[in-house]
């Protein structure tokens, strides 16, 4: 096998529209990655810059009204992996920026692509389009025609005179081509580490590795494949044609038609649906703004009780503040069974599209290659998770001190200071460990091994029955 390997790289080196093309992906690799890693840091840069700008207005802000600073709100913003640039997964469509305000849950905003003028479908040239789409191809012409090209010529008997089997000659030239896109795996993570290096800790390492084990893996199936179309087809044409309709099925048709299948399996409501659903729980709640309102007269009596007091002028407290709190816990239940049911089928819908990686590896590459990166749907769910507990406790110290900080009911120019505006602490997001959810991969992993065995056993097989025929 050593020998054969060797022949073949020398094979290729000799090949000068070989050598054009990988200067070629080296060139455009190096390009799209640096300036991909330079994109992103300035990215990085400016939400920085946009953090730190509103947290200076909130530690800046005048002796205010707490409910009026919980309307002027804040903001939570979504951190750029410093990974981004290799795959940057759902953060164009989603966004990054989230309003965090009182009385109300918002959506993220300022996604990318809303403010992109020109919308494709492959989007920006990013590393993974590269990785995934243009490589393959390049990979695929590389391979559909090393067994046959061997037969036509007749060095095939040849080799197996020389005491070498169908087998190992096959694996052989296999991993040559494999090793060629090792190379530029290795070419652009090595550009992707230099360049961040002071960046770089122990999870992004493993993310690193877990990118490039994802796409050699890929990589390997998608050689294999085609050889084993050679080898049960014995020509070249044939099994060029039957790889690329096999490629087009993988990277276009399935992703869409899973897309839609698993979405009629867990149907989600519409955006209008989920509003109004919310809006009708939410009625039948505390309204803060609502005196007449039958569930406020109920906490009133409470708290009257609570205090053994006759009216509320008489509490040493601010009612006030009491009801605007009463009227987010009753509103953090709503977005609690509406968004953890949304939440719940999203992850449903995931899982089957994993599930897809039986019969499409592509969809596990991209699952795995977008996980690597920090830009998956479990990623975005995460920030979502933890702006939503920072918006509580948000909320819920500006209404306490509203209602506790001195103030009594009735009293609504009553000031909170500024010590204590910037006494609240700031929203600080990291990206979950890929260690703490790497369990939700497991579906891609496994798939992307059941290619590998499968496609190993059938090369094995079917290079044994050609031997008999």
């Amino acid at each position: 096998m050593r020998i054969i390997f060797y022949n073949e790289w020398r094979g290729f080196l000799r090949n000068k529209l070989f050598l054009f093309f990988i200067s070629f992906f080296l060139i455009l690799l190096f390009l799209v990655t640096f300036f991909g890693i330079i994109q992103n840091n300035k990215q990085i840069e400016s939400q920085n810059d946009a953090h730190s700008h509103i947290r200076a207005q909130w530690d800046e802000m005048n002796p205010s009204n707490p409910h009026s600073a919980a309307h002027f709100g804040t903001y939570a913003f979504k951190s750029n992996s410093i990974l981004n640039s290799l795959d940057e997964g759902v953060n164009a469509v989603t966004g990054l920026v989230l309003r965090l305000e009182g009385h109300k849950q918002n959506e993220v905003a300022f996604s990318e692509a809303s403010q992109s003028v020109t919308i494709s479908k492959f989007g920006k040239l990013k590393v993974s389009l590269l990785f995934q789409f243009i490589i393959p191809l390049f990979l695929i012409f590389l391979a559909f025609n090393i067994y046959t090209s061997e037969i036509s010529s007749g060095r095939i008997k040849l080799l197996l005179i020389q005491g070498n089997s169908l087998k190992k000659i096959l694996f052989a030239k296999i991993f040559s081509l494999l090793s060629l896109a090792t190379i530029l795996l290795l070419f652009t993570i090595a550009i992707q580490f230099f360049l961040n290096f002071s960046k770089i800790e122990l999870d992004q390492l493993i993310r690193l590795i877990v990118f490039f084990c994802s796409y050699f893996v890929y990589y390997f199936i998608i050689i294999s494949f085609t050889v084993l179309l050679s080898l049960i087809f014995k020509k070249s044409t044939s099994a060029l044609s039957l790889t690329i309709i096999t490629w087009l099925l993988w990277t276009v048709f399935f992703p869409k038609t899973v897309g839609n299948f698993t979405e009629s399996l867990t149907p989600l409501p519409t955006r209008i649906e989920l509003s109004e659903k919310m809006k009708e729980d939410r009625s039948k709640g505390v309204d803060g703004h609502n005196p007449f309102d039958d569930r406020k007269k109920d906490l009133e009596l409470e708290v009257l009780a609570r205090y053994d007091v006759d009216s509320l002028s008489q509490l040493p407290i601010n009612f006030a503040g009491i009801l605007m709190q009463a009227d987010e816990e009753y509103g953090n239940k709503v977005w609690d069974k509406h968004y953890g049911e949304l939440y719940k089928n999203l992850g449903i819908q995931k899982g089957n599209y994993q599930l897809s990686g039986f019969i499409n590896p592509f969809a596990s590459l991209q699952s795995l290659s977008m996980a690597s990166a920090g830009t998956d749907l479990f990623h975005h769910l995460d920030f979502l998770n933890e702006a939503e507990i920072y918006r509580r406790y948000f909320i819920k110290t500006l209404n306490d001190e509203y209602a506790f900080g001195g103030s009594k009911t009735g009293e609504r120019g009553w000031k909170a200071s500024n010590e204590f505006f910037r006494s609240i602490d700031d929203f600080s997001y990291k990206n979950a460990s890929f260690i703490s959810i790497q369990s939700k991969y497991l579906t891609d992993f496994i798939c992307l091994l059941f290619w590998v065995l499968t496609l190993v056993f059938a090369i094995n097989f079917f290079s044994r029955k050609s031997l008999t025929q």
